[in-house]
């Protein structure tokens, strides 16, 4: 069977900087507030579910998966798909653990019997994707990744692949994140990933860590033909992606980026692309001092000086861990239908042991959309790439 495209005809989002894709677009331009957290403010599950009952059944990581969901949808329309041949594909990083805090907590102190009994379903980290099939009625594949930082990207090329093969004509793909609890704020802190000035400086100088966010983003994907068939507005179009491993250290990138690089060139061979066709990457850029001078020097390395337009949204965004990929995913798909690059908000100075690679600062960059790669780097030497082109 040849090789089927992939067409992205949704596309939704819940971010620190904007619930919505229009708030989210508007806020990818704006300084955050300082601090080592950004969390998604006045969140309002109530559109997504029932009844209360429902919410309160549901991890804020699943509420967020439901809200983000639910916007591709609206967007897309119903994909007219078998339901057998319809999927999801929606992973986490970490999974429920608000709820695993909140429980534990009611455990000490009031006993087990007090225990919620819907502490498992709510914190298992397949519960987005199932939640989101039974809602939608997506009976094929419903699987979840987990592979830290990562998930987002490895998520949305599993479930592009999945059409391309000719097992699916239609799949809701992305990530979900909600860890930001007092526990989890501190293991970051005490193993110095986070900054310690509470400032996401991507690629500068003065870069000493992430600032840890939350949220979601989510892609409907389908058949081309398919979607062309019913009329459907096709965003974007998913070319390839690829998944490499480190096989180095469990939080420190493999040195000069070498299993970057072979990511990034994995996913152009699925592409079928050379590094030249590529006019913007969305950097993984977490403001860490080690994982962006890998970044910068894999850039450079594969690509050249000063070769395609590079921006990371961290800067605005934070690290939404095992959501930043879908996120950024879905930050590409607008950058293609505003046709700005968004900037890297947060970087000032140039950091003269790093690469030259051509960062956008200051304001958006306009461009004539084309080939882009989006890259993701996690903990455990997860490597994931993911490249998209704007429709036709």
């Amino acid at each position: 069977m040849s090789r089927r495209r992939v067409a992205v005809t949704g596309a939704g989002v819940v971010a620190c900087c904007g619930v919505g894709k229009d708030a989210f677009w508007d806020g990818l331009s704006c300084e955050p507030p300082d601090g080592e957290t950004l969390p998604v403010i006045d969140f309002d599950p109530s559109p997504y579910y029932a009844n209360p009952k429902e919410i309160r059944r549901a991890d804020r990581f699943q509420q967020f998966a439901a809200a983000a969901a639910s916007e591709a949808l609206e967007q897309s329309g119903q994909p007219a798909a078998d339901p057998l041949r319809s999927g999801v594909m929606l992973g986490t990083g970490i999974g429920g653990l608000i709820t695993i805090e909140e429980q534990s907590q009611i455990q000490r102190e009031k006993g087990s019997r007090r225990v919620s009994p819907f502490l498992i379903p709510m914190v298992m980290g397949n519960a987005p994707a199932a939640a989101i099939s039974m809602r939608f009625g997506f009976q094929g594949p419903c699987e979840t990744v987990t592979t830290a930082c990562a998930t987002g990207t490895h998520a949305i090329a599993n479930a592009a692949r999945l059409i391309t093969s000719g097992r699916c004509d239609a799949m809701i793909a992305g990530s979900t994140e909600a860890a930001m609890t007092a526990t989890a704020v501190a293991g970051f802190r005490n193993m110095t990933a986070l900054s310690s000035s509470g400032r996401s400086r991507p690629f500068d100088a003065r870069r000493d860590g992430f600032v840890m966010s939350e949220g979601s983003g989510v892609l409907v994907l389908e058949e081309w033909t398919q979607a062309t068939q019913r009329g459907a507005t096709i965003l974007a179009e998913v070319l390839g992606g690829a998944s490499t491993a480190d096989a180095h250290h469990i939080t420190a990138p493999s040195p000069g980026g070498v299993g970057a690089i072979a990511c990034m060139q994995l996913a152009l061979e699925e592409a079928e692309l050379s590094p030249s066709d590529i006019i913007h990457i969305n950097a993984h850029g977490t403001s860490t001092p080690l994982n962006d001078a890998a970044e910068a020097d894999a850039i450079c390395k594969l690509f050249g000086t000063p070769g395609p337009a590079v921006t990371s949204i961290k800067g605005v965004t934070g690290h939404g861990l095992g959501a930043a990929g879908s996120i950024e995913a879905v930050a590409v798909v607008l950058a293609m239908e505003h046709r700005l690059i968004p900037p890297t908000v947060g970087h000032e100075q140039r950091d003269p042991e790093m690469g030259e690679i051509d960062l956008v600062t200051g304001e958006p960059r306009p461009w004539e959309p084309g080939p882009t790669m989006s890259n993701s780097f996690g903990f455990g030497g997860h490597n994931g790439c993911l490249v998209l082109a704007p429709a036709g």
